[in-house]
């Protein structure tokens, strides 16, 4: 099967891979700036709907005829929760210090919009859910955080944070599961495939079959 990531996270298609699914990326292109949805949670899946059927829409249908195999497109986008409001990435760095500021000591909650679409002998079906997952953050002084907005690291993603990079140091525990906070939960994925009778190990590279 083609796996198809519609995300430019490289920490998503990293995701994937180690967990044995060689998939590509196609970016979406979707302004994220325009959606005006208020409720976190569901703005995170109105954005991983968005992702998933723009590029969708970009491929013919002779882009999954019978003989080629199905066809899957994973669609995925993150926010974090804090005091009810969604965090996407930051603007500037004087923005990421603000919420870093804002948020030290506290815990907020990491969204993930996923939607997956199967194409396959011309017809499509799809499923979406989302996965949510508490993070605690440490107490950082304001000399710590200007060193972490100063390698540039909480510009390029949601939340001003990564759990698997320069930020893991500041991120004290986690309620739920580690892979939604690097951005696509593997436990929700494998849920969704099975709505739509796909086995997980039928996805692994065939190295591992």
């Amino acid at each position: 099967m083609r796996v198809i990531l519609a995300s430019a996270s490289p920490a998503r298609l990293e995701v994937l891979r180690r967990a044995g699914i060689d998939a590509e990326v196609i970016v979406s292109g979707v302004d994220e700036d325009a959606v005006n949805v208020a409720e976190p949670a569901e703005l995170a899946l109105t954005l991983a709907r968005m992702k998933a059927t723009a590029v969708a829409g970009t491929l013919p249908s002779a882009a999954w005829p019978a003989a080629a195999g199905p066809l899957m497109i994973i669609g995925c986008d993150s926010l974090l929760e804090i005091d009810g409001e969604a965090q996407g990435k930051p603007r500037d760095a004087a923005e990421a210090s603000a919420r870093w500021r804002a948020m030290r000591g506290r815990s907020g909650v990491l969204h993930t919009g996923h939607r997956v679409v199967v194409c396959e002998d011309g017809d499509e079906r799809a499923a979406e859910s989302v996965a949510s997952t508490v993070v605690h953050f440490a107490h950082l002084d304001d000399a710590e955080i200007d060193a972490y907005v100063a390698t540039g690291e909480p510009l390029w993603v949601a939340g001003a944070f990564t759990v698997d990079g320069l930020g893991g140091p500041f991120v004290t525990g986690i309620e739920g599961d580690y892979h939604n906070v690097v951005g696509l939960s593997l436990p929700l994925l494998r849920t969704l495939l099975l709505e739509l009778g796909i086995a997980w190990p039928t996805l692994w590279s065939e190295s591992l079959r």
